[in-house]
């Protein structure tokens, strides 16, 4: 089977292999720790959870540093990426401990939202240097293979994250600061294992010296401003990231659905409540598994853009048609379903942006590609708080949904034809 023979080869390859072992302890780490934030701010029994509050932690916990990230693209093209995962770890393994001090202590929201936050600012530059560093230790000719596995394995690690986190909450007594604090020990290891490579491995390629902050602060300004720039010229690109983006603020929307539901819809149980959410996890991972098998055939057979109308056409069939009922069994199926999409729409963004975008540049595109991620998921949740009633049964928000994935999918078929896609 071509599929397992190139994760064969690929595997074998011993860089590839140092810098995926980085992304799953990183990953893995943030699974467990958004799900003790999200089981600290949904699921308290202290805590009446609503759509809005939902959106107001989204926007407190990614959108200030999804601004920024273009900027963060700006360094990671100066620094040794490296560099940036060994101590980008180390220091959110030691503000993951804090934050659980802070749990423990019973702080007020806003101090506790403080810490995540700089938890998350920290995330936007490894994930961001992973992606960019990707073409380092692959091929060309295997570089749609190598995103396939890299990413959707980190999201399979950061899944499977999470239902770590579910397991120790329970055997802890509900303790949301011990699956912090095993966060933390998660980043510590993802630190120790960047150091398998050498500093210079990963680039970027660059002699001049490190400037000074005056001057870094004026280049990132120039640096981003020359990004962004370079990527109106990479057009396929940038129809990349626009369709990534439709996708990601979908999956928002139905996200804080299913958190909904599972708060007060389907049980009065916060332990019940808690499975069936950790349940939906799952087969989203499995969605994303499945995503990583298909998707380098696919994109063989269809080209990128033919891959992302097919994904972005049978979301919007099937999406309305499984979730309408809002029934834990057919929204189980849904979450398969759209994490196969998603994923499998992202994996295909990912390819084209690195085979169209230089690699001087690369870090700043991937900073501005992990910015309207963030910022698209937060948009979903907020326009999820205007529209969900309590209990999160929104038929309105179901078929808008399903009329954005439409309209995405005639658009990339149109590009597609045109030849404006890969």
């Amino acid at each position: 089977m071509p599929v397992v023979r190139d994760l064969r080869v690929l595997l074998r390859l011993t860089n590839f292999r140092r810098l995926l072992a980085v992304r799953l302890l990183s990953q893995c780490a943030d699974g467990v720790y958004q799900v003790a934030l999200a089981t600290y701010v949904v699921f308290s029994p202290e805590k009446q959870t609503t759509p809005a509050a939902i959106a107001s932690a989204m926007a407190v916990l990614l959108l200030p540093y999804s601004l920024v990230g273009p900027f963060a693209g700006v360094l990671l093209d100066r620094w040794q990426r490296r560099q940036v995962f060994l101590y980008g770890n180390l220091l959110r393994a030691v503000l993951a401990g804090g934050t659980a001090l802070l749990i423990l202590a019973s702080v007020p929201d806003w101090l506790f939202y403080a810490s995540a936050l700089s938890v998350t600012a920290v995330n936007r530059f490894v994930l961001a240097g992973l992606s960019a560093s990707l073409p380092r230790v692959v091929d060309g000719d295997r570089l749609v293979m190598a995103n396939s596995l890299s990413p959707t394995a980190g999201t399979l690690a950061a899944t499977a994250g999470g239902g770590l986190a579910f397991a120790v909450r329970i055997v802890a007594a509900d303790s949301d600061a011990a699956v912090v604090l095993l966060g933390a020990v998660l980043y510590l290891l993802s630190a120790l294992a960047s150091l398998r490579m050498t500093r210079e491995l990963l680039g970027p390629d660059v002699d001049t010296a490190q400037p000074q902050l005056g001057t870094t602060l004026t280049s990132t300004v120039r640096g981003l401003w020359s990004g962004i720039r370079h990527l109106s010229e990479r057009r396929a690109a940038a129809r990349a990231l626009g369709a990534i983006t439709v996708a990601r603020f979908c999956y928002g929307s139905l996200t804080v659905i299913v958190l909904m539901l599972s708060r007060y819809a389907w049980t009065t149980s916060e332990r019940e409540g808690l499975a069936l959410l950790g349940l939906a996890v799952a087969l989203s991972g499995a969605g994303y598994f499945t995503a990583a098998v298909l998707t380098p055939v696919a994109v063989e057979r269809l080209g990128a853009g033919g891959w992302m109308a097919v994904c972005a056409g049978s979301a919007a069939i099937l999406e309305p048609t499984l979730g309408l009922p809002f029934a834990p069994s057919t929204i189980m199926v849904a979450a398969f379903v759209l994490g196969l999409t998603t994923q499998a729409t992202k994996i295909a963004t990912d390819t084209v942006v690195q085979k169209t975008v230089e690699d001087a540049y690369r870090g700043r595109v991937f900073s501005v590609y992990d910015m309207l991620f963030n910022v698209a998921f937060v948009a979903a949740a907020g326009v999820a708080s205007l529209m969900l009633p309590p209990d999160g049964r929104s038929a309105a928000l179901t078929i808008m949904v399903a009329l954005l994935y439409a309209v995405s999918a005639s658009i990339l078929t149109r590009w597609k034809r045109k030849g404006a896609m890969p």
